[in-house]
């Protein structure tokens, strides 16, 4: 169930950094209320994640699922580069995540 919540709060958190785009500095009222709700249950549930995974094997996960996901929808949604070297950089953060996953005993 750890990495259950641990996957989820990092999707959670993909949603809230895309969010932060869209608040426009806070400014705008429903965005700004979607994506302090997605921190809320972000931060929520990596702690519950934490109550048995180790602290650098969960933030790591957490910050990657998140910089992956933000930098995808950054492409698809922001128009944002696609570069090759963009493009290498997100699959050497994945291979990270893959790693740390399979380390864990």
């Amino acid at each position: 169930m750890p990495w259950l919540y641990l996957v989820l709060a990092g999707l959670l958190e993909v949603v809230w950094a895309i969010g932060l785009k869209y608040t426009e500095g806070f400014s705008k009222l429903w965005p700004s209320v979607v994506t302090v709700a997605a921190m809320i249950a972000s931060f929520h549930l990596l702690s519950l994640a934490l109550r048995t995974l180790p602290v650098g094997t969960a933030y790591a996960i957490w910050t990657g699922i998140g910089a992956v996901g933000a930098a995808i929808l950054g492409i698809f949604l922001l128009d944002e580069p696609r570069a090759f070297g963009r493009l290498a950089s997100i699959a050497l953060i994945v291979a990270g995540i893959i790693g740390l996953k399979l380390s864990h005993s």
